[in-house]
C-alpha cells in the first residue's frame, strides 16, 4: 500500500479526473514521481464505484483496492440491511475482502475479528478502518490456517466464499467455492452459535438445503428488483423449520416470508385475466414460491408456465407490481403508440413486438404479451 497516494496534490489530481476516460489516462505518464498512473487510476476507479456502491467511503484518507476486490464487495445497501439481523459480543469475518460487510455487520458487536489472506488488501482495510474510527483484530491468514489454530468461540461467524476458480471463471457449487463450505461447515458450527454465509444469487435453494446442515434461515436480497445475494443462516442447534425471506430493498414492496417446505404443498387456481394483474418481483421468482404466492394472496394464476396472477379485487402488500388491465385484440394496437412492453411465455421478445407493431418504447402505459390456459393474450394497462 502506497500511502503517498493520499498527498493533497495527488488527491486533487484524482478528484479532478473522476470523469476522465480511464483508458486514455493510463496511456499518459504520471505527473507525480512517487506514484504510478496505474495507482492513480485505481483510486479514481475506486471513487467511481464508491459513489454508487458504498458512498460511506467517500471520505478523505480512504484508499481503494484493485477493481476485482471492488467488484466482489457487497454494496452498502445490502450490508446495512444484514446488519439489522444480527447482534452479540464476538463477531468474526473469515473472508474479509474489502471489509464492507464486516464494517456494517459488526456494528452490534463488542469484539471484531477480520481474517484475510491477501496481505495488501488487509493492510488497506486496516488503514481505512483507522480512518473511520473503527477497531478490529486483523489476521493475515488463509481461513483454513486460522481455523486450525483458533481456540476462541464466536457469537457469529460470517463468510463470503470466493466464487471464481484459479482461472478466474465463475463457479457456483459449494464444493467449488473457496473455501469449500461442505468441508468446513462442522468446524464452523463447533466454534460459533451462528454462521452466516453469503452466496451467489444463482445458487439453487433446494440444492443448498440438501447439502448444508443446520440451515434455519434463507434470505434472498434484491435492490430495486435486482437479486444481489442469497444468504444462509446456520445454527449449532438443529432446527425443524427453515424460514425463507424475500427482500426487495428500495422498492417500497413488502417482504415475503414463509417456511421453505410450504411451496411443496401449495396449489394454484387458474383463471383467465380478471381486473388486476400481479407480477412477482425477482426474489419471489428466485425462491420458486409460485404456488404459495397464489395461495397466500388468494390470487389465480394465468398459466402453469406464466408466473402472472390475477384477481377482481386488488390485493394489498403484494411483493411485486400490480396493474389494472384489460384484454385487447392485436388490431386495437396503433402504430407509433408508446408502451412499456412485457413479454413472458410468449413467442416474441419485447424488441420483436415493438418492431412488429411499430411501437415506441416507454411512457406510462403497459402492454403485456403472455398466455393463459386458453392461449396467447394481450393485456393493456387501464
Amino acid at each position: 500500500m502506497n500511502k503517498t497516494i493520499l498527498n493533497k496534490e495527488i488527491q486533487n489530481f484524482i478528484n479532478a479526473n473522476l470523469n476522465t476516460d480511464l483508458h486514455s489516462l493510463l496511456l499518459k505518464k504520471s505527473p507525480f514521481s512517487e506514484v504510478s498512473m496505474q495507482e492513480i487510476v485505481q483510486q479514481i476507479k475506486g471513487k467511481q464505484v464508491a459513489q454508487k456502491k458504498f458512498p460511506f467511503l467517500l471520505k478523505e484518507g480512504i484508499i481503494f483496492p484493485p477493481q476485482l476486490n471492488l467488484e466482489q464487495s457487497s454494496s452498502e445497501k445490502t450490508a446495512l440491511y444484514k446488519s439489522g439481523i444480527i447482534k452479540g459480543k464476538k463477531f468474526i469475518d473469515l473472508t474479509s475482502g474489502f471489509g464492507i460487510d464486516a464494517y456494517y455487520l459488526s456494528k452490534n458487536f463488542d469484539e471484531i475479528t477480520l481474517v484475510e489472506q491477501n496481505s495488501e488488501l488487509l493492510e488497506i482495510v486496516d488503514h481505512n478502518w483507522t480512518v473511520l474510527g473503527k477497531k478490529a483484530t486483523f489476521f493475515n491468514q488463509k481461513l483454513e490456517e486460522f481455523l486450525n489454530q483458533n481456540q476462541e468461540i464466536f457469537d457469529v461467524i460470517y463468510l463470503d466464499p470466493a466464487r471464481r476458480d484459479n482461472n478466474k471463471n465463475k463457479v457456483f457449487l459449494l464444493e467449488d467455492l473457496s473455501p469449500n463450505i461442505l468441508e468446513i461447515q462442522e468446524k464452523l458450527l463447533s466454534i460459533s452459535n451462528e454462521v452466516i454465509i453469503k452466496l451467489s444469487p444463482l445458487i439453487d435453494l433446494k440444492y443448498l438445503v440438501s447439502v448444508v446442515t443446520n440451515i434455519f434461515r434463507i434470505e434472498i436480497i434484491a435492490v430495486k428488483n435486482d437479486v444481489k445475494e442469497v444468504v444462509i443462516f446456520l445454527s449449532n442447534k438443529k432446527s425443524e423449520k427453515i424460514i425463507c425471506k424475500c427482500v426487495n430493498l428500495e422498492s417500497g414492496e413488502s417482504d415475503f416470508e414463509y417456511q421453505f417446505n410450504e411451496e411443496e404443498n401449495a396449489v394454484s387456481e387458474f383463471s383467465e385475466p380478471e381486473k388486476f394483474i400481479y407480477i412477482p418481483n425477482n426474489t419471489i421468482l428466485k425462491a420458486g414460491a409460485f404456488n404459495l404466492i397464489s395461495e397466500k394472496f388468494r390470487l389465480k394464476k394465468l398459466h402453469p408456465n406464466t408466473h402472472f396472477y390475477t384477481s377482481n379485487e386488488k390485493t394489498d402488500n403484494f411483493p411485486g407490481r400490480v396493474f389494472e388491465m384489460e384484454v385487447i385484440d392485436a388490431k386495437q394496437i396503433k402504430k407509433k403508440e408508446q408502451f412499456n412492453i412485457i413479454s413472458k411465455n410468449y413467442p416474441l421478445k419485447p424488441e420483436e413486438i415493438k418492431k412488429k407493431y411499430g411501437l415506441k418504447d416507454g411512457g406510462k402505459h403497459y402492454l403485456i404479451f403472455t398466455q393463459s390456459k386458453k392461449g396467447k393474450i394481450i393485456l393493456k394497462s387501464v
